[in-house]
């Protein structure tokens, strides 16, 4: 009775399983795939959420697309960014993965496309199966940087084709899109009819020198939405709070906003006390952000340094975001690698498959652990991974 939309073997897999088992020996474990900035003694401000408990928020004013100063918020995060974009271009949803849905929901019908990159986040695999979607995957390819591998978009794209989805930077590779790639994009979206999904939720965090940060925003030839919010740029996804940008020719904007605001009403999923909130909150989590932009450069550097010394072990370039991928010599499969350091080493990382790298070996770590245990954890996973066990 359950759903084709979800997958159909749920059961855990060999690292699920050696995961579980040292979690129930009570085995200690260094977990390098944390992501979430509330966890890695990251320091925010005591009041900062005091904005959450405003009197205004006792008043619930339903609005599809967004309580207006809470939009225009976000209109003043865009500006600080060096772009201008109208709040009325702006609608409010209660995070990232909120905003892909109803996005596949705007423009796809049961069985039609989107194209998504790969290697990226996996969860694009059930965002568009649970919208009746199909995932269509072209490739970023790294010769010293990444980039979108150009022929396989052009290959992916058919007549169900109906958005086409850029990560800006990517994670987990950490790769910006590259100007005369949007040019190109912006060709073919205009030539197939594609709106292009531009996800810049780690636009704020660039990290070693890269091309010139492009955003899908910066064209108007071509219906547009930027996705972005406080998750990432303020280190609070318990706030839930995210956001899309439309982009584009004036036409074919109102109309989608129109159609889209039919689907927002009728959920209504953004709670009044953040909206209320927003245009205190967003300008002071300017300090949580510079401290998470601190903590990955440290830790970038780190991990480079230890790199240094294991000529086995490549770090691959990370023009951005919260994560690093290690390519290492392939002497097991990357399951198995995995299941080792947990077990033996006491330390997790996530394997490049999870990510769906063409190719073994990788590994991806994040970037935001705490410095000492993220050190800790480097020289257990290059220890086991670099060559010095088989």
């Amino acid at each position: 009775m359950i759903s084709s939309r979800l997958p159909r073997d749920l059961s855990p897999n060999a690292v699920s399983r050696a995961l579980a088992a040292r979690r129930a020996t009570g085995g200690p474990l260094v977990d390098l795939t944390e992501t979430n900035p509330t966890r890695v003694g990251i320091t925010y401000p005591a009041d900062l959420l005091a904005p959450l408990a405003d009197a205004a928020a006792l008043t619930y004013d339903p609005q599809p697309l967004g309580l207006p100063a809470a939009r225009e918020a976000v209109a003043r995060e865009y500006a600080r960014q060096g772009r201008v974009i109208s709040p009325s271009r702006i609608a409010l949803t209660s995070s990232t993965s909120e905003a892909y849905a109803l996005l596949f929901k705007l423009f796809c019908d049961p069985g039609d496309e989107v194209l998504v990159p790969q290697p990226s986040y996996p969860l694009f695999d059930h965002l568009t199966r649970l919208e009746g979607v199909a995932a269509a995957p072209y490739q970023l390819e790294y010769h010293g940087t990444w980039r979108i591998d150009l022929p396989s978009v052009r290959q992916a794209i058919t007549p169900r084709s109906r958005a086409l989805l850029v990560v800006s930077p990517n994670n987990p590779t950490g790769s910006f899109l590259h100007r005369e790639d949007l040019a190109t994009l912006i060709e073919w979206c205009a030539a197939h009819e594609l709106v292009l999904v531009g996800d810049e939720v780690f636009f704020d965090y660039p990290l070693e020198p890269a091309p010139e940060a492009v955003s899908v925003l910066d064209q108007a030839e071509v219906l547009t939405c930027t996705l972005g919010g406080l998750s990432k740029s303020g280190g609070l996804p318990q706030a839930k709070l995210g956001w899309i940008a439309w982009g584009g020719p004036e036409g074919r904007v109102a109309e989608a906003l129109h159609a889209y605001e039919i689907i927002a009403d009728s959920y209504l999923s953004v709670s009044t006390p953040v909206q209320v909130a927003a245009p205190a909150l967003l300008p002071a989590v300017a300090v949580v952000r510079e401290r998470i932009h601190e903590r990955i450069r440290r830790n970038l550097h780190a991990l480079g340094e230890a790199c240094a010394s294991r000529p086995a072990v490549t770090r691959l370039r990370v023009e951005g975001g919260w994560s690093a991928v290690l390519q290492v010599p392939a002497l097991m499969p990357e399951q198995e690698l995995i299941a080792r350091l947990i077990s033996e080493d006491g330390v997790l990382v996530h394997p490049g498959y999870f990510f769906d790298f063409a190719r073994e070996a990788f590994l991806v770590l994040s970037l935001i652990v705490e410095p000492a245990v993220f050190d800790r954890g480097i020289g257990l996973t290059l220890a086991r991974a670099g060559g010095d066990e088989a």
